[in-house]
Formats: structure tokens, C-alpha cells, sequence
């Protein structure tokens, strides 16, 4: 697997083609006690700025969590693609009502009582640092070169990783 230091406009590429590929991450927050808070989030949304968007109860863990230290960390993967994003950023979290129409969606109605419930909010995380493993095809070919690589002794390209430098 190579390494790939990406550029600027590369690396934010990169992370948007792997989020909207992989939409959940987990998330983990209060990062500095034992043990942590990591929940599955589905990704509403990246804009224009690089931002990831979530919608999520106001009284959650991670909520309460995200108040008292705003750093969290986004795991993303994708076993079956070989694909894997880890973000490390800072969250905001907010009850903008044009944000949240934004965001809101039929799916949600399964946690919410529609746009307007009063506990629901949006998290915006700006990406600060970012790594990623990506083989570029799915975990069969991967196997297969693999294979090829120990039965002739020669190198395969299996991927590329890095980091993303936003």
C-alpha cells in the first residue's frame, strides 16, 4: 500500500468522496475520560466548507459531551470497499432552524417527532486532521493480489493511504 500525502484540493476531495461513500461514522466523544462515548451517526450532509453535518438529540451522551469539550473523532469504515477515514475536529452543535429543515429527512421520523421536535439538533464538525486507507477496489480483488504478491515475490499496489493535509 502506498503512502499519499494529498494536496489541499485533493485531500478535501478525498474526504468527501469517502464520507458520501461511507455515510456512518462513528462518533467519539469526551475524549479525555476513560472510557469514551463512540455512537454510530448516519452524515446528513459535507458543505461547501468541508463541514459534516449530523442530526441528534439534545439531551444525548455525545451531546452533553460535545458541551463540556468540543473535540471529537469520526471513525469511518468500509470493510467490504477496503475503505477507512479517521477525522479528528471540532464540533459545534446547533438548533438553527434553517439548518435543521436542512438536514431533516423522511429517516429521521424514526428518532424525532419531525423538524420541530424541541430536542432535536444538528452537530457541525470541521475536520481538522484526517487520515485515510483506501485500496481503491473491493476486498476480493485486494485478497486476490495479495495472493499474487506471495506466490511471485512481487510487490502489488493494493491501495494508497495518507494523510489529508485540509
Amino acid at each position: 500500500m502506498s503512502t499519499e500525502n494529498l494536496n489541499k484540493e485533493k485531500s478535501w476531495e478525498k474526504l468527501r468522496d469517502l464520507v458520501d461513500d461511507i455515510k456512518v461514522a462513528m462518533m467519539v466523544t469526551g475524549l479525555e475520560k476513560k472510557p469514551i462515548n463512540a455512537i454510530p451517526m448516519r452524515t446528513k450532509k459535507v458543505d461547501d466548507k468541508g463541514n459534516i453535518w449530523f442530526i441528534s438529540m439534545g439531551n444525548s451522551d455525545h451531546n452533553n459531551n460535545l458541551q463540556l469539550n468540543k473535540n471529537v473523532h469520526l471513525l469511518y469504515s468500509d470493510p467490504d470497499d477496503n475503505e477507512f477515514l479517521t477525522i479528528y475536529g471540532e464540533a459545534e452543535i446547533t438548533k438553527d432552524r434553517s439548518v435543521l429543515k436542512d438536514l431533516y429527512n423522511s429517516t429521521s421520523d424514526n428518532w424525532f417527532d419531525g423538524v420541530d421536535d424541541p430536542n432535536l439538533t444538528a452537530i457541525k464538525v470541521r475536520p481538522v486532521e484526517a487520515y485515510f486507507w483506501d485500496s481503491k477496489v473491493n476486498k476480493y480483488v485486494t485478497l486476490l493480489k495479495m495472493g499474487i504478491g506471495a506466490l511471485t515475490g512481487e510487490r502489488q499496489d493494493i491501495g494508497e493511504k495518507g494523510k489529508l493535509n485540509l
